[in-house]
């Protein structure tokens, strides 16, 4: 996964953002997260789906102990509006509002995060945890995600055509 992370990283800062996460939170797993009970030792950390939206990079972290949908500021980009650490702020993504909670991540700076799972108990393998994020990441930008489904056709048979009562349904529905 971080293979993939940097060769694009060059192509898309998101996707270097991303690459920065990872390696803060592989440490973090290696000092501060080490033999916590919550962390699932089937998983590594990951970061999946990273694309750059409004000026700031949004995607899914995974974790040993969580996974999450990040919002970072992109080094060259505007920075988002200031926000106190653990505000919950609405950030809209193409499919809806959002909620995000404000906070801060040394040597990343600002990370709005957004729990998905915590803790990520349900994996029995990285594979799965990964699918799940590549899903995840793919629902939060795709706004047909929001639209309802279409309402299903009226069922029409020929006995009910041929008696005349298709009229008399689109009449009585007029």
């Amino acid at each position: 996964m971080i293979a993939d992370l940097t060769e694009g990283a060059e192509l898309d800062p998101a996707l270097a953002v991303g690459e920065r996460l990872v390696a803060r939170y592989r440490h973090i797993h290696d000092t501060a997260m080490t033999d916590v009970p919550i962390c699932n030792c089937a998983l590594r950390v990951a970061a999946t789906g990273f694309r750059t939206y409004r000026d700031r990079a949004f995607g899914i972290v995974t974790t040993p102990w969580f996974m999450n949908l990040v919002g970072v500021d992109l080094p060259e980009g505007t920075p988002a509006a200031p926000a106190a650490i653990g505000t919950t702020l609405r950030i809209g993504l193409p499919a809806g509002e959002v909620e995000f909670i404000a906070g801060e991540l040394h040597a990343i700076g600002r990370v709005d995060s957004c729990a998905l799972l915590s803790p990520v108990v349900e994996f029995a393998t990285m594979e799965a945890a990964l699918e799940t994020a590549e899903e995840a990441a793919r629902a939060f930008f795709n706004p047909a995600t929001l639209e309802p489904a279409p309402a299903p056709a009226a069922v029409v048979n020929r006995r009910d055509l041929l008696r005349g009562r298709f009229h008399r349904c689109e009449e009585a529905s007029g």
